[in-house]
C-alpha cells in the first residue's frame, strides 16, 4: 500500500499508459480520478476498475486542450477526492507530418495536447499542492524527446518541451514540497502503437522488435510501475529528472 491515503489525478486515464497507471495506483491504495476526452471509454473503464478493485473511481470527461474544461475538471476532482496529491499527465496524441506540409491546425493540435495540456493541468492543480507543501507530478514524455526519428515532426518538438517543462517546474518548486519528474517511454504496447504494428508486414514488425536490445516491445504496466515509484515517497529525493523506458534502444547507434 505504497500510496495509501494519497489521491491521484491521471489524464488520458481511459486507455494505454494512463489506464495501466490507474490500475497500479488503485492496487497500492490510492484514491484515483481519471480524466479523458473519450466519454465512452471513460465510463466503461471506470466501471471496470470499480469492479476489479472494489474501490470508487472518479471519472471526469475533459479535453486537456481546453483550458476552461481542465480548470473545471481539476476543481471537480479536488472536490471529489478532497485534494490532489499526485498528477500523472498521460494524455497525448501522435502527430506526425512533413514539416513543410504542417498546417497551423496540425501544429496547434500537437502542442496544445502534448505540451500545453500538461501545463494546463499542472497550473490548475499546483496551487492546492503548494498550500499543503506536498505534491508529486509525473509527465509522460517520450523517447522522441531525446532522439529524433525522421518523419515524426512535430511530435518531438512537443516532447522536448514537456521534458523542459518538467525540469523547469521541478527546480522552481523544489523547496516548497513539490516534485516534478517525467518518463520517456519508447515503443510500448498501447492501443495506438498496437494499431500501427498491426498495419505493418510481419517482416517490418519483426524489424521493430529487432531494433530493441531486449528483443521485445515494452508493456504499459512497466511504465506504470515507474510512475508509481516516482509518485511515491520512496522517490522523495528524485526531482526534475526524466527516466527513459525504451529497452535501451536510444543508446544504440543504428546503421
Amino acid at each position: 500500500m505504497r500510496l495509501k491515503q494519497r489521491t491521484a489525478l491521471i489524464t488520458g486515464g481511459a486507455s494505454g499508459i494512463g489506464l495501466a497507471t490507474a490500475e497500479r495506483f488503485l492496487s497500492e491504495g490510492a484514491s484515483v480520478a481519471l480524466l479523458d476526452r473519450d466519454s465512452d471509454a471513460l465510463t466503461r473503464e471506470c466501471a471496470r476498475l470499480v469492479r476489479t478493485s472494489g474501490r470508487s473511481v472518479v471519472g471526469v470527461e475533459a479535453d486537456v486542450a481546453d483550458t476552461t474544461a481542465v480548470n473545471r475538471a481539476v476543481a471537480e476532482v479536488g472536490g471529489a477526492l478532497g485534494r490532489i496529491d499526485i498528477v500523472i499527465n498521460a494524455a497525448g496524441v501522435n502527430v506526425f507530418s512533413d514539416p513543410l506540409k504542417t498546417d497551423e491546425a496540425t501544429w496547434r493540435r500537437c502542442l496544445s495536447i502534448n505540451l500545453e495540456g500538461a501545463w494546463r493541468v499542472i497550473q490548475a492543480a499546483l496551487p492546492g499542492m503548494l498550500a499543503r507543501e506536498y505534491g508529486h507530478i509525473v509527465n509522460i514524455a517520450s523517447v522522441h524527446g531525446h532522439k529524433i526519428i525522421p518523419g515524426a515532426f512535430p511530435y518531438p518538438v512537443a516532447k522536448h518541451g514537456l521534458i523542459g517543462l518538467t525540469r523547469s517546474l521541478g527546480i522552481e518548486y523544489a523547496a516548497r514540497g513539490i516534485r516534478v519528474n517525467s518518463i520517456s517511454p519508447g515503443l510500448i504496447r498501447t492501443p495506438p502503437a498496437q494499431a500501427w504494428l498491426d498495419g505493418l508486414s510481419e517482416a517490418e514488425r519483426q524489424h521493430q522488435v529487432d531494433l530493441l536490445p531486449c528483443r521485445r516491445i515494452g508493456e504499459a504496466d512497466e511504465v506504470a510501475n515507474t510512475a508509481l515509484f516516482l509518485a511515491s515517497d520512496e522517490a522523495r529525493f528524485i526531482n526534475a529528472t526524466d527516466i527513459l523506458i525504451d529497452g535501451g534502444r536510444s543508446q544504440v547507434y543504428h546503421s
